[in-house]
């Protein structure tokens, strides 16, 4: 019998042949450009036509500007592998790069168009996605990750209460922890799966011993504490029990990272990187938890999982999706480990700057700078391998 095919017959531009191509790029793009002009807002050396407070501005562009383009890049990428079906190319996607780009543009103009017409097209996006992703999951018999589906909806959800919680009282807080919330989980969920598999692959050819701990009773133990960490932090934030609770999730979640033998990756860093970015995860719980407890800023808490977690385990699923989707070698160049080293960096910067009140303006500068090279730097390295064709094997 013959194999069925991967992909259809597609004569159109490369850059709209996979999901990961055009999401990836644009996705980079946006977040290269989207901090430096926040610093500029912050500065009070630009205003912006938004009818978002600059905070919620800059909170929104990332987690429901960025972290979706960059979410449907690799959902359209792994639903075919997690179905079986045929991915979505050419007009399809197309479609669903202009509702993203409708929403950037929505939302900046929102002072302008008016919030409600803003929030409907800039919704419609991730909407779109939810849509898309159930019902090829479902199509496929994919059950199973109708989970990741239903934290796409939350994440939708949660940006329909980003535009009327910031209408309504001005400033939004609620919504922004339940999207933040929602992306947490996911990396939980899906770095989960993804860590100890590619750790596993890559010890077992070039570093035969330990290999990491397979899925068992304790991971679903800590999701299942993740979640009601989670929970409380998004409704009681200031409440010791939630202090407690993240505390714990943050220690289960160390331990859970300990047991994928990433120690042994070190001579590797398109493995090694997933480590360090999943790591900002019990660090996301522990410094929250502390915040909870008022021991610490909840800026530092937040921006360890948005900046430290979401910026490096996003950049490291792009290059090496970008690499191995496109027929390149799984090797990470000077180039690649350099964008490595700036967002980890970047976002050390930032948990410092929340936890340095006095040296936060230079802090914050060099947080941005380090963010806008390592966005820029995926930019411009991996751009012409998203917009060129698959290389063919020898």
């Amino acid at each position: 019998m013959a194999p069925i095919p991967r992909l259809k017959p597609y004569a159109g531009p490369a850059l709209f042949s996979y999901g990961f191509r055009p999401f990836f790029l644009v996705g980079a793009l946006y977040a290269a450009l989207a901090i430096p002009l926040w610093l500029l807002v912050f500065s009070g050396r630009l205003e912006l036509g938004t009818a978002f407070a600059p905070r919620d501005w800059h909170v929104h562009e990332m987690l429901y500007g960025y972290v979706p383009a960059v979410m449907t890049g690799f959902l359209l990428t792994a639903i075919p592998n997690w179905t079986g079906r045929l991915p979505l190319q050419g007009a399809p996607l197309l479609v669903l790069l202009f509702a993203w780009i409708a929403g950037r543009s929505a939302v900046a103009l929102s002072g302008t168009i008016g919030w409600a017409a803003a929030a409907a097209i800039d919704c419609a996006f991730l909407l779109l996605v939810a849509t898309a992703a159930a019902r090829e999951i479902l199509a496929g018999g994919n059950w199973r990750n109708l989970k990741v589906v239903t934290l796409v909806a939350v994440l939708a959800g949660a940006n329909i209460a980003f535009h009327i919680e910031a209408h309504v009282s001005g400033v939004a807080d609620y919504s922004i922890r339940l999207g933040l919330a929602a992306v947490v989980m996911l990396i939980t969920l899906i770095g989960g799966r993804i860590v100890p598999s590619f750790t596993r692959n890559w010890l077992a050819r070039e570093n035969p011993g330990r290999l990491p701990a397979p899925f068992g009773k304790f991971d679903a133990v800590i999701v299942a504490a993740t979640a009601a960490a989670l929970l409380l932090w998004v409704a009681l934030p200031e409440m010791p029990a939630t202090g407690w609770m993240s505390l714990v999730a943050g220690l289960l979640q160390a331990v859970r990272l300990a047991r994928w033998a990433g120690d042994r990756t070190w001579r590797e860093p398109l493995v090694l990187i997933l480590h360090i970015g999943y790591g900002f995860v019990p660090l996301g719980f522990l410094l929250t938890g502390l915040a909870s407890l008022a021991l610490v800023p909840a800026a530092a808490g937040i921006h360890a999982f948005a900046g430290g977690a979401v910026g490096t385990m996003t950049l490291a699923v792009m290059t090496r999706a970008s690499l191995g989707h496109t027929g390149h070698a799984l090797h990470a160049s000077f180039v690649t480990q350099a964008i490595y080293a700036a967002v980890v960096l970047s976002a050390l910067a930032r948990i410092c700057a929340a936890l340095r009140p006095d040296e936060a303006v230079a802090l914050l500068a060099l947080s941005g700078a380090l963010w806008l090279l390592a966005f820029a730097g995926f930019t411009l390295a991996y751009g012409p391998v998203l917009a060129s064709r698959r290389l063919q094997s020898a």
